[in-house]
């Protein structure tokens, strides 16, 4: 059993919540989505292992499981090119639960139109296998999901 943690403080939503049809339909996988605290922050590592992909916007990590996690931190937020995010790993890096990825700031994503809903999802993951464990307020590091 893996335990997913929060990788941002804020609400969460459920994928349901989240404004775009691929992640709300659970086509990358199931998890869940937190609305993140407007403000400048950092998102951390919602699980150990090694961070096989990373970008300004969205980071995955695998564990020593073989399990991988995704973060998104916003919507479209590809379309940024990186700017307003600020890199605090590197690809390739192993990490802790909890350690930072990226530093960014959810008020700037919004004010730009975009949304800056963050979708948390277990890739290659059948949905009976993951379980929410989160309602509403999230702290960075609290527990999200668990993967079976």
């Amino acid at each position: 059993m893996t335990t997913v943690l929060a990788p941002v403080e804020g609400a969460a939503v459920g994928l349901a919540a989240v404004p775009d049809p691929v992640f709300s339909a659970g086509m990358v996988g199931p998890g869940t989505a937190i609305d993140p605290l407007r403000g400048p922050g950092k998102a951390v590592a919602p699980i150990a292992g090694k961070i096989m992909k990373l970008h300004p916007h969205a980071y995955v990590i695998v564990g020593d499981d073989g399990k991988g996690v995704l973060v998104h931190l916003g919507i479209d937020t590809v379309q940024l090119k990186g700017r307003g995010f600020r890199l605090l790993a590197a690809e390739g890096d192993r990490v802790s639960a909890g350690q930072p990825v990226v530093a960014w700031d959810p008020a700037a994503i919004e004010a730009g139109g975009r949304s800056p809903v963050c979708p948390v999802v277990a890739l290659d993951a059948l949905a009976e296998s993951v379980t929410a464990v989160a309602e509403g307020a999230v702290h960075v590091g609290d527990a999200l999901f668990r993967w079976e």
